[in-house]
């Protein structure tokens, strides 16, 4: 039973951590790079993609983004501009990088972007909730 409970504490842990930032964005932005940098060194059988004079923006954009989402976990206090830069160099790799690797990069770049510029802390969320909870008895009471 003791075993069963030591298992428990850091998946817990990581629950608790993970609620405190930007998690799913960040994730989604940074497998975008990955999925950016691996679509430049595609080979398809015969067919072979190359990087031709954008080699540099075919490296730089995908370490670019895969760096954002990093930053965006690890550093949520800075979620808004984390978040801004990912949406703009997400959108900036469509013609960078080969059609933003292949649009499937490109749209988990942006939804990761907007995920992250979205995202509230807990103690943001909770008076928020508080807010619209006082508005809604609010209107009720002037509906009697």
């Amino acid at each position: 039973m003791t075993s069963r409970r030591a298992a428990r504490r850091p998946l817990r842990r990581f629950s608790a951590w993970r609620r405190e930032r930007p998690f799913v964005g960040g994730l989604l932005v940074a497998i975008s790079g990955v999925e950016m940098f691996f679509s430049g060194q595609l080979d398809l059988g015969h067919l072979h993609v190359q990087m031709g004079i954008e080699g540099m923006q075919a490296t730089l954009i995908p370490v670019a983004l895969l760096l954002l989402g990093i930053l965006s976990i690890t550093m949520p206090a800075h979620h808004v501009f984390y978040g801004v830069l990912s949406l703009a160099v997400g959108l900036y790799a469509l013609i960078g990088v080969n059609l933003g690797g292949f649009l499937l990069g490109t749209i988990l770049a942006c939804v990761g972007g907007v995920i992250v510029v979205a995202w509230m802390t807990p103690e943001a969320r909770a008076a928020s909730k508080a807010r619209s909870a006082a508005r809604q008895e609010e209107s009720q009471e002037a509906a009697e």
